[in-house]
């Protein structure tokens, strides 16, 4: 089932494969270019993901927490991104963009004049790091800095300021957007109680804490319909001091029931334990597929087996891959045909220019030059 094509609603895949969201930091002035289009499109098409999911992209000025990513908040960014839309669209593959606000887990030197970064409230992550300058100017893992809690009035301005990147995704040609509502950024410090202290309509409750995501969603959804909006989750997650509270899960079966309601493209969970953090409990997958009925992605640590049993039990509908996807632009096709993966390059994971981004082989053209220097 996980080759075969998949529709539901305005989704037209043809395969069940997505390429989940993955910072590369290859944009310097923020603008996607033609290098952006070619990485993209190489993993596209017939072996590559039937759905892309975009790296995180800053929604605003004052969103990004890491050096070189790119925005979608000027028309040069949009520009820029038609590049990418294009090359995926002609391959024949769906692109959605994944809308980011880092919020607390970003430091000064990402900040427009050094300014404090903003969050859920004033508490610092002080064990997380953002990429940006250190202390002698130099590109590096600095600690994130103390940020500032947004007043009332700003956290409407930010869910504003999704719904307005999401309107430049479309004019820039992405069938949909994605929301990141997971791995410790803005959207998930308002959900943790560990995280979020206000004592106005976005602190106490769960209602409360939940209330910036679905306003986001909806801002989103006004702006350019529900069927081309989706969010992304890490139920059970801990990255970025994130702690487990008591209200846990009961917080995800409220979500999953709000999100039920507005008709979204798909809820992209993620499992982190691929990424050192706390696993999804046994038995949650189930409980989500039951609170929520629209079309779920599950990422993290996902094979063949894996995807394919999912899949079959119909607790999730498409499989997410990230890291495979970087040293494999034709992961589908080795999926396929049970061909080995090509191992990435991690130290070349993050900035620089085509190597360790464009420059990996596809399994046929590396076994034919291996062939022709026999």
């Amino acid at each position: 089932m996980l080759f075969e094509s998949f529709e539901k609603g305005t989704l037209k895949l043809h395969n069940r494969v997505v390429m989940a969201p993955m910072t590369r930091a290859r944009n310097p002035d923020r603008i996607p270019n033609e290098l952006t289009a070619l990485y993209y499109r190489q993993r596209a098409g017939q072996e590559g993901a039937g759905l892309i999911v975009t790296e995180g992209t800053a929604i605003s000025a004052t969103a990004a927490g890491v050096l070189h990513i790119p925005g979608l908040f000027t028309p040069e960014q949009v520009a820029g991104w038609k590049l990418v839309t294009q090359a995926v669209h002609e391959a024949g593959s769906v692109i959605f963009n994944q809308l980011w606000h880092v919020g607390r887990i970003s430091h000064t030197s990402n900040q427009p004049d050094g300014i404090a970064p903003v969050g859920a409230s004033g508490i610092r992550a002080a064990q997380s790091s953002a990429w940006g300058y250190d202390e002698s100017g130099k590109e590096n893992f600095v600690p994130a800095s103390q940020p500032r809690a947004l007043t009332t009035a700003e956290v409407k301005v930010v869910a504003g300021d999704f719904a307005a990147a999401a309107v430049n995704a479309i004019a820039a040609g992405f069938d949909g957007v994605e929301l990141h509502g997971a791995n410790g950024y803005l959207i998930e410090q308002f959900l943790n109680p560990f995280v979020n202290n206000r004592d106005d309509a976005y602190g106490g409750s769960v209602e409360n804490r939940s209330r910036f995501l679905l306003e986001a969603v909806d801002a989103t959804i006004a702006a350019i319909g529900a069927e081309k909006v989706a969010i992304r989750l890490t139920p059970y997650g801990g990255l970025h001091e994130l702690p487990h509270y008591d209200e846990l899960e009961a917080t995800y079966a409220y979500l999953a029931a709000e999100l039920n309601k507005r008709g979204l493209a798909y809820v992209h969970l993620m499992d982190q334990q691929s990424r050192g953090s706390f696993a999804i409990p046994e038995g949650f997958l189930q409980r989500f597929r039951d609170w929520y009925r629209g079309v779920i992605i599950l990422a993290g640590g996902m094979d063949r087996q894996k995807s394919e049993a999912l899949i079959e039990a119909g607790v999730i509908d498409l499989a997410g891959f990230g890291e495979p996807f970087i040293a494999n632009p034709d992961l589908v096709s080795r999926l396929k045909n049970n061909w080995p993966l090509t191992q990435p390059d991690r130290s070349l994971h993050y900035g620089g220019g085509a190597k360790g981004y464009t420059d990996y082989a596809t399994y046929r053209a590396a076994a034919a030059v291996e062939v022709a220097g026999n």
